[in-house]
């Protein structure tokens, strides 16, 4: 009515020419929708086929059709004239099809972008778990499928999916069973998509009182706002609606303003819809209400009863109106030879003429938007509405956001989330979820045969994070990093290595120097008591190149102590290798020199030239060499590096000297090792020798406590690590070092400073042992 009376007002469009039309009914039913259009084509008399009795102000155009299922049935009738139909429902690309509806004209946009926009509203609300209800139709169908296929790209799970009968609406049975399951889901949200006729179960029904608390989403297609006055509560209060995105009609609010029956005494659709919104009677003494006031506006009514605003649906009806007269002022313009006559209609205009202009229609409706026909149709963009009911029996639709399928990925889905109203009982946005949030420290744990949605929480594993909720997969630290108790964090590792600043460094390394200077000492008292008896008897050069090693091999130990360096790791294995191999090798000397001066005393004894001779030093040269080229060989191939190992100690990265070689490194311990057990078998040979002559029984106990020193080493040194490590090799060396020293050489010092008395020549010569 709206459109009709702005383009009759406008002297540009059609001019001299008035626009009329007819209201048919068609009553949301096939069959009633078939007969609606029976009548229009036979005018008012009976309903005959190919017959018409109206003979002026014949219509030529139909604007019908809400649905596809109310579209196809009209036109399987209109299309038998070529009678053009222009529908405002829901886009539907079969309709789109010129060879099955060649006289379908589709004025909504596509809505292809609906199930994107939809599911981009569950991804910022992080619902995960949707329940979807739709008619059983074949465009719902579509619909569900579509947006189906956009929940599965982003891991967005459908609860259930019902499909209503158009059939069983009026089924009290199916009502309570299908309302029973939406109540039993536990999806807090539920998308409602469909033709208006299957769901009046939703929207005229009293629905479980579970089912008032749960977040709906649907189209403005299907009106949600829509409830019969016996309804005492609403339904969907704080649903969230989309709405094809339009501009504001200027003009339209005060045409329904002014809108009253008594202008137009003649309209009987709005005297009953009129009759029926404030509960009046147009006649006094006619029906049980009072008379209804000739100052009534429309601008009182609820929204149940009728929006101010334009919708977007009423936003359609407008355009395809201009799109009629476009179409007919163009096919006006073009046929010259149709004149009109004296009652203003035009002579010779059929309905199959209009095709051609409809198909090419274009044009700029009065809010300045483009408006196209049929296969040009624009993708739609949405307004997000927020539905609102107050106490007061008000309910109003309140912009909260949009979708513009246009703009750059990321910007096209705008929401204002402190302007919408939620459900009763939220307060806030409220989750949607299969299963319970995985807490940062855990990661999801898919179930066998359910949803993506659905799973279980597992711990990160050892050395693994997850610092976000719902975690896939948990997250390595870093190799410098570890994770924290809790497993939400990467705390950067500490470095640890044997330091001198530490209680354990600074002890062995004081250890290490007192013992070397003990060593030092010794040997001055050697030097100082060399011209003795005790000194001279146990060939002094040769206890003189021991306590010299020994002295190094305390010392060496230094080495071990300290951030590791290049240089470090080059000295500390070889430099230990070298000096124990000369401390043993002098040893192994020292009780060979035993054997053979014993040896030397019986008549004809070939060992005397031995005795006194450099033999014994060419020995410990040789051995050393052996050890030096061992060592030269494994600087060569594969020498020691500095390293940080990060993978031992879940909180530190322990600095340390990797051997390059183990089997260099081991090389050389065994060298030591076979000097040691040949020392303590030749010593163990001779321990029966003379007492004040013989230190074999020493050495022999010296090399025992060495090799228990060593055997002990090596399970203690292979189950530790880090600086525990470092220290056992420390420790070992210098107690198998102090073993040396205090079993050789600490007898002896106690003759020579305690009882000077026995290293006398008198003394040894008196002594029956020697």
């Amino acid at each position: 009515m709206f459109a009709v009376e702005e383009i009759n007002r406008n002297t540009k469009l059609l001019p001299n020419i008035t626009l009329g039309f007819h209201i048919f009914n068609a009553y949301h039913n096939d069959d009633r929708t078939l007969e609606s259009s029976l009548v229009w084509l036979s005018g008012q008399g009976p309903t005959i086929p190919n017959y018409s009795c109206e003979r002026q102000s014949k219509s030529i155009v139909v604007i019908g059709g809400a649905t596809s299922e109310l579209t196809v049935s009209m036109g399987s009738l209109l299309e038998l004239y070529r009678i053009p139909q222009v529908t405002y429902g829901l886009f539907d690309p079969l309709l789109s099809d010129p060879l099955q509806f060649p006289s379908v004209y589709q004025m909504a946009p596509r809505d292809t972008s609906l199930p994107l926009a939809m599911v981009r509203l569950m991804l910022h609300f992080k619902w995960t778990w949707v329940g979807l209800v739709a008619s059983d139709d074949s465009r719902s169908e579509k619909f569900l499928r579509d947006l189906q296929e956009e929940m599965v790209r982003n891991d967005v799970c459908v609860a259930f999916i019902y499909k209503v009968l158009t059939g069983l609406t009026e089924d009290k049975r199916y009502h309570s069973y299908f309302l029973e399951k939406l109540s039993d889901s536990t999806a807090s949200v539920i998308v409602i998509y469909g033709n208006t006729d299957a769901l009046l179960t939703l929207r005229f029904s009293e629905v479980p009182h579970t089912l008032l608390y749960r977040m709906w989403i649907t189209s403005s297609h299907w009106d949600i706002a829509k409830k019969p006055g016996y309804i005492y509560f609403d339904n969907f209060h704080g649903a969230l609606i989309f709405s094809d995105q339009t501009s504001k009609i200027p003009g339209f609010k005060h045409f329904l303003k002014t809108v009253n029956p008594a202008k137009d005494p003649e309209d009987i659709f709005l005297q009953n819809f009129w009759n029926s919104a404030f509960g009046c009677t147009s006649e006094i003494g006619k029906g049980d209400g009072a008379v209804c006031s000739p100052n009534a506006s429309l601008d009182t009514l609820r929204l149940s009863y009728l929006d101010m605003t334009m919708s977007d649906q009423s936003y359609t009806v407008y355009n395809a109106v201009y799109a009629v007269a476009w179409a007919l002022h163009e096919m006006f313009l073009v046929r010259s030879e149709m004149e009109s006559n004296a009652n203003g209609t035009i002579s010779g205009t059929y309905p199959w003429k209009i095709h051609s202009f409809l198909k090419n229609i274009q044009f700029n409706n009065s809010a300045g938007n483009q408006v196209v026909l049929a296969e040009k149709n624009s993708v739609a963009n949405y307004d997000i509405l927020n539905y609102v009911t107050f106490g007061n029996d008000t309910e109003v639709l309140v912009k909260v956001g949009e979708f513009i399928s246009e703009a750059p990925l990321g910007q096209e889905f705008i929401i204002q989330q402190k302007a919408i109203v939620w459900p009763r009982t939220w307060g806030e946005p409220l989750p949607s979820r299969c299963s319970k949030v995985c807490s940062p420290g855990f990661h999801i744990k898919a179930l066998e045969g359910k949803p993506v949605c659905c799973f279980d929480c597992t711990a990160c594993p050892q050395g693994q994070i997850s610092n976000q909720t719902d975690r896939d997969q948990c997250m390595k630290c870093p190799e410098d990093h570890y994770p924290n108790t809790e497993r939400i964090c990467c705390l950067p590792k500490r470095v640890t290595f044997l330091a001198y600043e530490e209680n354990l460094g600074m002890a062995l390394a004081s250890i290490a120097a007192s013992f070397s200077l003990l060593t030092a000492l010794v040997l001055w008292v050697f030097v100082k008591h060399k011209d003795t008896p005790i000194v001279k008897a146990n060939n002094q050069d040769l206890s003189y190149i021991l306590l010299f090693s020994l002295s190094l091999c305390f010392l060496c130990s230094l080495f071990f102590i300290g951030r590791p360096t290049a240089i470090s790791c080059l000295l500390r294995q070889t430099t230990f290798g070298v000096m124990f191999t000369v401390a043993i090798s002098s040893i192994l000397a020292k009780t060979i020199t035993v054997v053979l001066a014993f040896r030397a005393t019986r008549p004809g004894s070939r060992s005397r030239r031995w005795v006194g001779s450099r033999a014994p030093i060419s020995l410990v040269v040789f051995c050393t060499f052996i050890q030096v080229m061992l060592c030269a060989i494994w600087l060569l191939l594969s020498p020691p590096f500095p390293d940080a190992d990060t993978h031992s100690d879940p909180e530190h990265i322990i600095l340390e000297c990797n051997e390059g070689s183990l089997i260099a490194f081991y090389s050389v311990l065994g060298y030591i090792a076979l000097l040691a057990l040949g020392s303590f078998t030749v010593a163990f040979l001779a321990r029966n020798l003379p007492d004040t002559f013989n230190e074999a029984k020493f050495i022999t106990f010296s090399m025992l406590v060495f090799c228990s020193v060593w055997i002990s080493f090596l399970p203690t040194y292979q189950s530790t690590k880090g600086k525990m490590m470092v220290a056992v090799e420390v420790f070992s060396i210098l107690s198998s070092s102090a073993g040396l020293l205090g079993c050789i050489f600490i007898p002896k010092c106690y003759i020579i400073l305690l009882q000077p008395q026995k290293n006398t020549k008198k003394f040894l010569k008196n002594n029956p042992n020697s």
